[in-house]
């Protein structure tokens, strides 16, 4: 729903709504090109949730990939790895959120598999291991002689056993490790420090339009009192993760004929972060591990600098999605099957005794699309209907960054910068592109060129 009112004709503020990973990136990156000299230029943080980072961007893995990706998003997988590994260097990263360079594995656990191995290429598919979209040319298969041979070749924390299979699947060159939700809490602080205004337990209910239609601002509303207060912007960024087509619906479903919902949807996650006796941390300089296996439920799992080791794997498509991710539920059944597969990969001896100290359990939402691809996008005028129109260029525009599924970690930095890009200039290169993910599920293949001609500038 949308009104009209009337507000200064210069204010060239932004509204991103939305903190998680990719909201925070986008709010830092905006604060170092736009210094903020005046009211009329703030950035506004928003999020629903009172406590954030409560759902992926605090319980995700943390693994990194340089070259993982498809080819409509490889230019943006490389330029995030990248600036993952800059920012950690100018920043300390491995001291403040755990970064360190990673070997990955991919591993075949034949006494706990019984000889059934299900490997897949697609990650949104029950079952399936996000190791197979890692380069072909890079996978070596370690001929495995004995349990003493794959002691040297495995890290010490995974249970391993005679006839088992190692894959060698991405180098320190080419994968990372770190801690989300500390990562998160950098870049939150540092946004802050340079004027970035945050508002937790509050929801955009409202755009405001000035007397010729144009985007002015939002109405917010504090969740828990319904207090309501007036921002004004000139700019709107939809960052909110699974949670972006409520958000879009409640802003613009009832203008807009185009796009009455967007077409993003949750991939729930269970994981366990534990502490073993047969990994303390990674010392200066060494790098961790990250491992791929082919038992069960494909978990994966990766040992991080401080001591811990992260194991996950299980999904739910079917998980109803909440209001807001705070106060998540873990189901207890599905919890116990990653329980029971921890002990099996982790557990000591030869019958996987278990030895594990739990740390914590999470649930985690994230944002896939139908096609499996981000949006990453000014929307174009006429899909937000109802007359409501956009400062050109610079001055003003909607945008979406959400649909990054289990890469939102690895991308988030990179798509922070693209989102700092676009709102810079005028991007009128993919409303064609846009149109046709908006307007057809059937037509998602289109769709898959929205990322690579957006980076490309086509």
């Amino acid at each position: 729903m949308s009104s009209t009112t009337t507000t200064t004709t210069n204010n060239t503020g932004t509204v991103i709504l939305g903190a998680g990973i990719i909201g925070v990136s986008t709010a830092y990156y905006l604060s170092l090109s736009s210094p903020q000299s005046s009211s009329s230029s703030e950035i506004h943080l928003i999020d629903p949730s009172p406590t954030l980072f409560w759902s992926a961007s605090g319980f995700a893995g943390g693994f990194l990939a340089r070259n993982w990706f498809a080819p409509e998003v490889s230019s943006l997988g490389a330029l995030s790895f990248a600036e993952h590994a800059r920012l950690a260097s100018a920043h300390d990263g491995r001291r403040n959120w755990s970064y360190a360079p990673s070997t990955s594995l991919g591993y075949s656990a034949v006494a706990a598999d019984k000889g059934v191995k299900k490997r897949g290429d697609d990650w949104l598919r029950s079952g399936t291991s996000r190791a197979e979209a890692a380069p072909g040319d890079q996978k070596q298969k370690v001929p495995v002689l004995s349990v003493e041979d794959l002691n040297q070749k495995t890290p010490a924390w995974l249970r391993r056993r005679e006839g088992d299979d190692v894959e060698v699947i991405g180098g320190e060159g080419d994968a990372a490790q770190l801690e989300p939700e500390r990562l998160c809490r950098f870049l939150l602080e540092e946004a802050e420090g340079r004027g970035v205004k945050v508002s937790k337990g509050t929801e955009a209910v409202e755009v405001l339009r000035d007397g010729e239609g144009v985007v002015s601002g939002v109405v917010v509303r504090d969740v828990k009192t319904g207090e309501e207060r007036e921002v004004q912007c000139s700019r709107i960024i939809i960052t909110a993760g699974c949670w972006s087509g409520q958000v879009w619906e409640k802003l613009f479903g009832a203008t807009s004929e185009t796009v009455k919902r967007l077409p993003v949807t949750s991939l729930a996650g269970y994981s366990l972060v534990v502490k073993s006796p047969r990994w303390a941390g990674a010392v200066d300089g060494e790098g961790c591990h990250a491992v791929y296996t082919s038992h069960a439920f494909c978990p994966e799992i990766f040992s991080r600098v401080g001591g811990q080791i992260y194991f996950a794997g299980l999904n739910s498509a079917a998980m109803p999605l909440p209001n807001v991710a705070e106060g998540s539920k873990v189901p207890t059944e599905p919890m116990q099957l990653v329980k029971q597969a921890a002990r099996e990969l982790l557990g000591s001896g030869k019958d996987g005794e278990d030895d594990l100290e739990v740390v914590r359990e999470g649930l985690c939402f994230r944002p896939v699309t139908p096609w499996g691809l981000p949006i990453v996008a000014r929307v174009p005028d006429e899909h937000l209907g109802g007359g409501i129109r956009t400062s050109p260029g610079a001055e003003g525009g909607v945008f979406l960054a959400t649909g990054h599924g289990p890469w939102g970690i690895s991308m988030s930095l990179g798509t922070g910068i693209v989102m700092s890009e676009l709102e810079s200039r005028s991007c009128r290169c993919c409303s064609t592109v846009l149109q046709a993910v908006m307007n057809s599920f059937e037509d998602s293949r289109r769709a898959a060129g929205f990322s690579r001609r957006l980076l490309s500038g086509r």
